[in-house]
């Protein structure tokens, strides 16, 4: 399981948040079940950056050499395959996903304007890179297992999300104490739901909630890359979990928590969501 957060508050909501407004950090943890974690995650913000290697200035540190944050990002990958297939296939996803973002930097500007379609297809891109990058892996182990991971990817260009999913890991919203799920699971009981064909409440106890038809890498070289985009408002909150988290710890109490952040600090948030879902309240 892992968090990954982003906490904003301002005194005046009609200007673009600086970057000591934000309030970022993110934990993983292996669970009681696991001796191995096979999630990882990724907490971070986009700035375009020059690296002097050599310069007769007197004083180079007085230059603004780091431009204003383009973009933040958060990502939570869970390794889905057998052995270490499934802690390599999150490392993989994630370390492609850094190195494709930082690579498409002009991009970020294309948000919430006429050219936005640039953008949305970068992310998809990125996604379909990591799934690349997983296949190929794969394919050089020796136990000729398949690796597979699922990808929950949030970028905030402000004041927009865009969300990019893949898999049963999730990206909850929380806006005025209330917490909604912003992604739509990629499993067969959420398809069962939606069909007509179980109920909400029968897909909660269903083995087919486990049962993945959408991740990165795996044996199929189709993918499907949902992309969600949300305006935010100062004040909202993003928590990125995997199962591990949600079906441990009731909606409730994930609400309960994050509504109440004002009287903790974050990591003490992170560290009390752990403890929740250690202790199985679910």
């Amino acid at each position: 399981m892992k968090v990954a957060e982003m906490y904003t508050s301002r005194a005046d909501p009609s200007q673009r948040l600086r970057d000591d407004e934000l309030d970022l950090f993110g934990l993983t943890h292996p669970g009681s079940v696991r001796t191995e974690n096979q999630d990882h995650f990724l907490v971070g913000t986009v700035h375009p950056e020059v690296i002097v290697h050599g310069t007769s200035l007197p004083d180079v540190n007085s230059l603004p050499l780091r431009g204003e944050r383009l973009a933040s990002l958060f990502l939570v990958a869970d390794g889905v395959s057998g052995g270490d297939g499934g802690s390599d296939a999150s490392r993989i996803a994630a370390e492609t996903i850094a190195r494709y973002v930082s690579s498409t930097l002009r991009s970020y500007h294309a948000a919430g304007t006429s050219d936005e379609s640039k953008l949305l297809e970068s992310l998809r891109a990125a996604a379909l890179e990591a799934h690349r990058a997983v296949r190929a892996a794969a394919t050089s182990r020796r136990d000729g297992h398949a690796m597979a991971t699922t990808l929950t990817l949030g970028l905030v260009v402000w004041p927009w999300l865009y969300v990019v999913q893949l898999g049963d890991s999730r990206c909850y919203l929380l806006r005025n104490g209330e917490l909604a799920q912003v992604t739509v699971d990629h499993t067969v009981s959420e398809i069962m739901v939606e069909t007509g064909k179980m109920s909400r409440e029968e897909a909660q106890h269903s083995p087919m909630g486990h049962a993945l038809w959408n991740v990165l890498g795996g044996r199929s070289s189709e993918l499907a890359v949902d992309v969600y985009k949300l305006t935010l408002e100062c004040d909202d909150a993003l928590l990125l979990c995997t199962d591990g988290l949600y079906n441990m710890v009731p909606h409730e109490a994930l609400q309960e928590l994050l509504a109440s952040r004002q009287c903790l600090t974050l990591l003490l948030d992170a560290r009390l969501l752990v403890v929740l879902a250690l202790l199985d309240l679910g």
